[in-house]
């Protein structure tokens, strides 16, 4: 998953945007050509930040960095609502609660318990490990 996909998703429950982002695993940078402008448009999922917090100059530069990586494992987790979507190589499974597979969810929180906070592992909606 690209970092620029947070600037289009939204919680599938309760629409909040933008999600908050936990980086578990990324690939290295290859080589990307500067941009001349921001490629995202409300928010900056490399930086954390709505863009128009951000200056205009350095966020450009930044581009390229951000779109020579891609996130292989991590979690997307709506502050709103509290629930938690993992990246599963690549791939956000961002799927409504009654759709979700619990014993992939509860071994992926399992797994990578160490590196995730207590928000996710003990209060985090669906499931969780409390």
């Amino acid at each position: 998953m690209k970092y620029r996909l947070l600037d289009l998703l939204a919680c599938p429950i309760d629409k909040h945007f933008p999600l908050e982002l936990i980086v578990l695993e990324e690939t290295k940078p290859r080589e990307e050509k500067e941009q001349n402008k921001p490629l995202c448009e409300k928010y900056c999922g490399f930086h954390g930040k709505m863009v128009e917090e951000l200056d205009p100059e350095s966020l450009a530069k930044d581009c390229a960095q951000c779109l020579s990586k891609e996130i292989v494992k991590g979690v997307l987790r709506c502050p709103e609502c509290g629930r938690w979507f993992p990246i599963i190589e690549e791939i956000p499974h961002m799927l409504p609660d009654e759709l979700r597979d619990s014993k992939e969810d509860i071994a992926f929180l399992q797994e990578n318990q160490d590196k995730l906070p207590d928000e996710i592992k003990l209060h985090g909606k669906p499931f969780n490990l409390a």
